[in-house]
């Protein structure tokens, strides 16, 4: 499942990240590639141990934590610290799956990557260029968000950013390990929470239905999760 997610962040989040990264001391984004990555990347990142980087990702934490979409969506277990990156002068990402397994640097913190996410810091107006080309097996979707929103998607798809010919491409990105690993299970469950919820407004929580569907819910997850 692709999901855009609208508004993890409102203008005057965007603003104060944005504060905080653009002041950092960019680097090669190859930093944290592996070797097949690498031959396709060209980008620049923040370093991810810098002071700039662990406060914009805090504050990209807590936005997620307030998105009661993101969590229906990606049912997260693990979340790995984000990371940010800009592209800009032709700058890409060429077609890549992302690694099973992402440690962080200098610690025991690791995540299986059952979704990535990218989180977009820059209006798509301000630049040319930097779509998130996403493949499955109905073809290729080629995604550009307005700054705030995010995408969510499975880490095991084939995905590239289109090289950035004006301006510059900012955005935040991180995985996912969700408490139900299988993508069709994940789907099943974010529909049913949706049916439930638009149900619920229309009936009242309290509904005979409602509850039916919800103990159909916490069953079909208590049956699949890892928690």
């Amino acid at each position: 499942m692709m999901l855009p997610i609208p508004d993890v962040l409102d203008k005057e989040g965007v603003a104060r990240i944005r504060a905080l990264i653009d002041a950092g001391a960019w680097a090669d984004g190859n930093a944290t590639s592996g070797p097949q990555s690498a031959l396709a990347k060209r980008n620049e990142q923040l370093p991810e141990d810098s002071a700039a980087a662990k406060e914009a990702g805090r504050l990209v934490l807590e936005a997620l934590g307030r998105s009661a979409l993101f969590i229906a969506a990606a049912l997260p277990l693990k979340i790995f610290p984000p990371l940010f990156n800009r592209y800009q002068g032709g700058e890409a990402f060429g077609t890549h799956i992302d690694n099973a397994i992402r440690i962080h640097r200098g610690s025991e913190f690791r995540v299986r990557t059952d979704l990535s996410a990218t989180l977009f810091l820059e209006d798509p107006d301000a630049y040319d260029g930097g779509e998130l080309v996403v493949e499955d097996n109905v073809g290729a979707s080629a995604v550009k968000l307005p700054a705030g929103h995010l995408l969510l998607y499975p880490a095991s798809s084939l995905h590239r950013v289109e090289p950035v010919t004006r301006g510059a491409r900012v955005a935040s990105f991180f995985w996912i390990q969700s408490m139900v690993r299988d993508d069709g299970q994940r789907t099943i469950l974010f529909d049913l929470d949706r049916s439930i919820q638009a149900i619920a407004t229309d009936r009242g929580q309290d509904d005979a239905e409602v509850i039916r569907l919800t103990g159909v819910y916490h069953n079909l997850l208590r049956r699949w999760a890892d928690a």
